[in-house]
């Protein structure tokens, strides 16, 4: 699938931290940040959760629901959600299926060496199950921001339509 704007989400489902389960329906009628993240308690991935928990009220406020994902398993998931207090989900794409199906599951490079990981890329999702902004290979740095302002946006357009 192309990753961009307009494309609706594949329907998928993913184990979250609270017990629960992701799944497109379970997306419907609300506007959604998706943040696909490599890894928990990361210097990079730390500072970003940090950025969407401290702005957590902001998306609250605009109707907005935040929710990262990461190929960690639940337990890593747990164990950084309470080391960091966040106070949104993280849904485990252990299987790869969903970061796969995105084009996220990519190669990378460090100091050389070649590998497979989880590209940071964000997705604003509309109530209706269809992307309507992608952020990729994100700079942690300005980006909840970026994100917060384009989410408020949207979900005021979607509200007046309703």
């Amino acid at each position: 699938m192309t990753l961009a704007a307009g494309t609706p989400l594949p329907d998928f489902s993913l184990p979250v931290d609270d017990g629960g389960t992701l799944t497109l329906a379970s997306l419907a009628g609300r506007t959604t940040v998706l943040y696909f993240y490599p890894k928990d308690d990361t210097s990079g991935c730390t500072s970003e959760a940090k950025a969407f928990r401290d702005a957590l009220p902001a998306f609250t406020e605009a109707g907005v629901a935040v929710i990262g994902i990461s190929v960690d398993p639940i337990a890593s998931h747990i164990k950084f959600r309470t080391k960091h207090a966040l106070n949104f989900p993280l849904a485990s794409d252990s299987e790869k299926a969903l970061a796969t199906a995105l084009g996220l599951w990519v190669e990378k490079s460090m100091y050389g060496r070649k590998y497979m990981g989880l590209e940071r890329t964000t997705l604003l999702i509309g109530g209706d199950g269809v992307i309507r902004h992608v952020w990729r290979k994100v700079k942690v740095p300005g980006h909840v921001a970026d994100v917060l302002q384009v989410a408020r946006g949207l979900a005021a357009e979607q509200a007046a339509s309703a």
